[in-house]
Formats: structure tokens, sequence, C-alpha cells
């Protein structure tokens, strides 16, 4: 009786051991949904894009014929709004999902997001935001110039005033960060001194992150007491200002890729005073809780 006991026992433990191995081979497997050809297969191998005459969109269709690794997917061309849902629903549900996105964005500040590595660079490379003003305005307004030589700040910055101006506008959003920001506007202004009523035009482009950073610094010129005009223009006609001496200035210009071409077409026609902000880029953009953190981490269609 003894001995059937014991065998008793050790079947019923081998059976228990096998059933806990069956468990960890079940968690094992569970694991393994987070892996990045799970992911890709669960997007059903697509990357949700923007409007289709996007820059960033022609960017991504060059990106799926580059990378082996992405044969067989597909970009959903729609609108920034339309991705911006999409990227929201996905997060509410922490469903895997890959935009094509651009820093800097509100969206960075508003979601925890990453950007994947782009090895190939066929999204573009870094990029810096210049400071360019016409010639001979060094001569004609030397605060104002020493102002816009002066003005650089972060990624960070720009960010958190489009992401304010989303649930107000951009004069509130620029006025409120100048509040909470008082150093870094002292820095600006150093060595700059007050006018009555001078005379400035700036150009700028109608994108979110021009017109965040155009409201800061024309409030900024108008607390020195400066007569601002804000003029948005698309890039070839706020080169062709500058160049011409229409415009003042523009704060604008992303190089040496989105606006490179233009600025070789009037190089020598403005004075370049360098980056005021710097790591503007386009990629693949994904939600931090995603396993991932390069384009070469996706899988193929099978």
């Amino acid at each position: 009786m003894k001995s059937f006991k014991s065998l008793m026992t050790v079947g019923i433990s081998s059976i228990i051991f096998l059933a806990a191995c069956g468990n960890d081979g079940a968690e094992d497997e569970s694991a393994g949904n987070g892996e990045s050809g799970n992911y890709s297969e669960e997007m059903e191998y697509t990357i949700t894009g923007i409007e289709p005459g996007a820059g960033i969109t022609e960017s991504a269709h060059n990106t799926l014929e580059a990378y082996d690794n992405l044969e067989g997917w597909e970009l959903q061309e729609s609108s920034t709004a339309g991705m911006m849902a999409e990227l929201q629903d996905a997060i509410e549900n922490e469903d895997p999902i890959v935009v094509t996105g651009w820093t800097p964005h509100h969206k960075f500040i508003q979601y925890d997001l990453k950007m994947l590595d782009d090895p190939k660079a066929e999204m573009g490379e870094v990029e810096s935001v210049h400071t360019l003003t016409r010639l001979g305005l060094e001569e004609d307004m030397p605060n104002a110039y020493q102002l816009l030589d002066n003005f650089n700040w972060e990624i960070e910055d720009l960010e958190q005033v489009m992401f304010d101006a989303e649930e107000s506008d951009f004069e509130t959003a620029a006025a409120s960060w100048l509040e909470d920001n008082q150093d870094k506007v002292d820095e600006w202004t150093e060595g700059v001194e007050e006018v009555d009523g001078k005379e400035i035009e700036l150009a700028s482009m109608p994108w979110e992150s021009e017109k965040a950073a155009a409201a800061v610094i024309e409030q900024v010129f108008i607390d020195l007491g400066y007569d601002i005009a804000v003029t948005e223009v698309d890039p070839a006609i706020l080169f062709e200002s500058i160049a011409s001496g229409s415009a003042d200035a523009t704060i604008s210009p992303w190089l040496p890729s989105t606006q490179g071409h233009l600025y070789e077409d009037y190089e020598g026609e403005f004075v370049d005073l360098g980056e005021n902000l710097v790591g503007a880029q386009n990629g693949f953009v994904v939600p931090e809780y995603m396993d991932i953190d390069s384009i070469e981490d996706l899988e193929p269609k099978e």
C-alpha cells in the first residue's frame, strides 16, 4: 500500500509539474505579443499618414520603397486631424500604431511618443530652424537685429506653446509661455534697447509651429515698443521677400533639407543669424508603450 501511495504522489507531482510547464509556455507566448512581428500584423502593415500633398507623405512613400522589411506595407493617407484622431484612439486602447509625424508638434506634449530610428534617413535628417534677415537690417535697426540674433529656444518650449494654443489661441498661449519663462526672455532682450513705434515686418509660414513661434517673438517686439507686422506666406515667397528687402526678417526656415533648395537659390542675398531651434525632424512615430525603436524593427507582410 505504501508503495502504491508513493507512486500516486509521484504521478500527481508529475502532472502538476507538466501543467506548470505548459502554463509557462502560454505565458511566454503571450509575452511575445509585444514583438514587432505581431505589431506589424495587428496594424495590418499600414502606416497612418496625413494629407496626400504634404512633403512628409512623399517621404513616407519613399521610405516604404527603401526598406526591404517594409515590403507589402501601405500608407493610409488622410489628414492631419484624421491622423491625430487615429493616434488618440490607438493610445486610449493601447493598440499599436505607426503615424507619419514631426517635431515640433503638440502631440509630443499631449502623449508619450517616440520617433523611430531611420538608418537610411529616408524621412529626412534632423534639422534646425534658422533666423534670416534682409541685408542692411543691422545698420537700420540694430536693436531689432540684436533681439533676433539672441532669439533661441528648445523644441519643448515651442511644443508647449502649440499645446496650450489647442485650448485657446496662439496669442494667449504665447503670452502665458512668456510669463512663465521670463528668464529666457531676459536672455533674448539682453543689450536690446526699447524703441518708440519703430516698424518692422516679419515673414512667417502658415503652419502651427511657425504660428506659435511668430506669436512669441511678435509679443517680445511689441513689449519693446515696436510696431510689428507678421505676414504668413509660402516658403518660396518668404525667401524672395527677405532677399528683396520687402520683409525684414524671418524665424521660420527649416534647414538644411526642408527649405534648403530655396536657401541655395537666394544665398548671399540675406543674412543668416544661425539656429534658433535645433532638433526639428520628420519621421515614423509610435507610442512609447510599443517595444520597438527603429523602422527596421517592423516586419514585412508575408
